[in-house]
């Protein structure tokens, strides 16, 4: 999911299966075929009982099952039973308890990473169901317990010296807001042309994914346009190495978006991530857990902060700027001499991330109201739509927010600490984190 569920109307009768890519790539990777361990085959039914608590809570709570493919039994029988919360509160203590029984002391990497995965996730189910129950926490308490990081705090005065540095990157008459919004007039890419221009993203990302990281031959996703939705972008993963990436139109989409899109929803953001866990932990470690996605969990942070870092991974500045001047600029319609001063605008816009963190937290504890966030965000520089939008998004998600900023900095520090600068490395680092259980208390 990409920021900036509800009504998901088509905006435009457009539907396309991007085609297999024809470059040759390596089979899967599959682990080897060996006998389970006595911690694995005991973290099985853990494992079960997870996936059914998980669905249980769904029952109660529309979006917190962000995805499921595991069996579709299971499903309907949960929706037909419909724990009541104390119940699912119930067995998933009992399941952490039954977890902790279990000694992984000496255990393979992989069973020690699976079973602080198993426990961490059930432990944000408690989280959640005690918001549920109408009890309410602070906003960092949220984050921490969820999705195990807290966005640092940022002051006024660091809010205003971030608004002083986007004033003085886009000088002129009129406020910050209104100088930008005209400014980028020029860079929104059509409704008509989106399609095609998001197709070349995509399939480049793709093309470059696939050179450095094995994919099942029959993966890929259907696209659709869509409107009416908090978020810019989302990808709802189907399983059998399938996805449904939607894109939001009632909001502009700017040129400099695309190829972070195609990245974050697709190659090889969420779409490689998700599929690489069904390929290689679901099916070929036999882990249902990796059946579903509860989206208020720790597996957000990681999923968000990978699909952000991903662009980085795939097209390194020089050869982002020449992709979008060469081939995405004229596809949409867009002068390619244009592209240095939007990129510049972009990069100042980027240092805004933890002002919008610190907003976001202040709605949320009550500190401002929504006409008060609304007018810091258009401080920075949003047009009034566009904070209505990001507020909408903070209502709705929370404390989910800091997934994306502290997410990204947590998963490039962990990257860059094991690869440095070598792009092949990132690659390999990379993929190691996406295809793994690592959560945030892992990778710090």
């Amino acid at each position: 999911m990409t920021i900036t569920q509800s009504c998901r109307g088509i905006l435009a009768g457009f539907l396309m299966l991007l085609p297999i890519a024809q470059a040759a790539a390596p089979a899967p990777g599959k682990a080897a075929s060996k006998p389970a361990s006595k911690a694995e085959t005991a973290m099985n039914p853990i494992a079960e009982q997870y996936v059914k608590l998980v669905l249980a809570l769904g029952v109660h709570d529309s979006g917190y099952v962000d995805a499921y493919h595991g069996p579709a039994e299971w499903k309907t029988a949960v929706a037909a039973e419909k724990l009541p919360l104390d119940e699912i509160r119930k067995r998933e203590r009992a399941a952490r308890a039954a977890l902790a029984r279990i000694r992984i002391a000496g255990a393979e990497e992989m069973l020690r990473l699976r079973h602080a995965f198993l426990d961490q996730q059930l432990a944000s189910m408690e989280v959640r169901l005690d918001l549920l129950d109408g009890r309410q926490v602070p906003f960092d308490t949220e984050s921490r317990l969820l999705y195990g990081a807290v966005a640092p705090q940022v002051s006024d005065a660091e809010i205003d010296v971030i608004a002083s540095e986007l004033e003085h990157a886009l000088p002129g008459a009129g406020s910050l807001s209104a100088r930008l919004s005209a400014f980028r007039q020029e860079y929104v890419v059509s409704v008509e042309r989106l399609p095609a221009v998001m197709k070349a993203a995509i399939a480049e990302a793709r093309r470059r994914t696939r050179e450095h990281i094995a994919l099942p031959d029959s993966e890929g996703f259907t696209f659709e346009l869509v409107s009416g939705n908090p978020w810019s972008a989302y990808n709802w993963f189907k399983g059998d190495f399938q996805s449904l990436i939607q894109v939001e139109t009632t909001k502009p989409v700017y040129i400099s978006r695309i190829l972070d899109l195609a990245c974050h929803e697709g190659y090889p953001g969420h779409h490689v991530a998700n599929l690489l866990l069904e390929d290689r932990l679901q099916r070929g470690r036999g882990w249902i857990e990796f059946s579903v996605y509860p989206l208020y969990s720790p597996l957000s942070l990681i999923a968000e902060g990978s699909g952000n870092y991903a662009i980085d991974v795939v097209f390194p500045p020089a050869d982002k700027a020449k992709f979008e001047r060469e081939v995405l600029y004229p596809l949409a319609g867009i002068d390619p001499s244009k592209a240095d001063a939007l990129d510049r605008i972009t990069r100042a816009l980027k240092k805004s991330r933890r002002a919008e963190n610190e907003i976001s937290r202040r709605l949320i504890d009550g500190k401002i109201t929504t006409a008060q966030a609304q007018a810091l965000l258009i401080k920075l520089g949003k047009a009034p739509v566009e904070a209505i939008a990001s507020v909408r998004f903070t209502q709705h998600y929370r404390s989910y927010v800091v997934n994306y900023s502290v997410g990204e900095d947590l998963v490039r520090a962990y990257i860059e600490k094991r690869a440095g600068t070598d792009p092949t490395r990132r690659w390999k680092e990379f993929e190691r984190l996406i295809a793994s259980p690592r959560l945030p208390s892992g990778i710090r």
